[in-house]
């Protein structure tokens, strides 16, 4: 997880794009979507807990993170990416500076006492919050790679923790929102790069877009709501050099909103920083 330093947020600003006009003949004998309707709906669709669009979500963000829609090959990557977060590594990108590496080392202990990553627990609660590999070199990612690589526990933590921490809050929350599967995502999506809180997380992102427009769960139009929220997702990223890219959001996320694909429906696609790519 790519969390960045705290920023000072945003003044909200006029969204740039507009909210659709609705068309009055049709008002005049449909009834309105309430809000607690519009939950409900959302709630009975297939959300992105589904397996097969959690399949979907696992690629999107593989092809950001790794350039490459093989999520699978990612337990055992591992690497120092120079953002200031120590060693980045697993499915999602866990990190030695920002806590969620130490947690799932810590699980992973827990359901296998003694494994060859225990050992690096000391260190790893050491450097938490900075960039340093002291104590983890020269073996820790060598370790790494032989954990995910012979032990299937070890790749059982990573989906577990990758679930706890990001995926089940940001379906959850997308949920309460009224946001179908595309929504979801964007709220994972989010959640993996920027966590939750901080000046740049996903809380405040999404408190950003609430300024600009509500979400279906409060009346609001989904697709106008996306777009604010996507608006503010991108402000975030270019806050921080090693998130100036934002392809990940101009041209795939937003291409699936601007299609009206509200549902991740296959086929599928898009492109990350130039590389394109394809669900059939």
């Amino acid at each position: 997880m790519r969390h960045p330093i705290a920023a000072p947020a945003r003044p909200a600003g006029p969204s740039r794009r507009t909210v659709l006009a609705m068309a009055c003949a049709s008002l005049a004998t449909v009834p309105l979507l309430t809000p607690s309707r519009a939950a409900a709906a959302s709630a009975r669709a297939a959300g992105l807990d589904d397996p097969a669009k959690k399949e979907i979500a696992m690629q999107l963000v593989s092809s950001a993170e790794n350039s490459s829609l093989d999520w699978k090959a990612q337990y055992r990557y591992i690497e120092d990416i120079g953002d200031g977060r120590g060693y980045t590594a697993g499915i999602i990108g866990f990190c030695s500076g920002t806590g969620d590496m130490l947690g799932l080392v810590e699980l992973y202990a827990e359901r296998r006492p003694g494994n060859v990553l225990a050992p690096y627990l000391p260190a790893l609660r050491r450097v938490d919050g900075s960039d340093s590999h002291e104590g983890l070199d020269p073996g820790f990612p060598d370790d790494w790679r032989r954990a995910a690589d012979e032990d299937a526990e070890f790749r059982r933590a990573q989906d577990d923790e990758r679930d706890r921490v990001y995926f089940d809050p940001a379906v959850r929350r997308g949920k309460e929102d009224g946001l179908r599967t595309l929504g979801q995502f964007a709220y994972y999506d989010a959640m993996v790069m920027h966590g939750e809180g901080g000046g740049l997380g996903f809380t405040s992102i999404r408190e950003r877009a609430l300024g600009r427009a509500r979400p279906p769960a409060q009346g609001g139009d989904e697709t106008a709501y996306l777009h604010a929220f996507l608006d503010e997702r991108v402000w975030a990223m270019k806050q921080e050099e090693a998130h100036s890219d934002t392809s990940r959001v101009d041209t795939a996320q937003r291409v699936f909103l601007d299609a009206g694909n509200l549902d991740l429906e296959p086929p599928l696609d898009w492109h990350v920083y130039g590389d394109a790519y394809h669900i059939g």
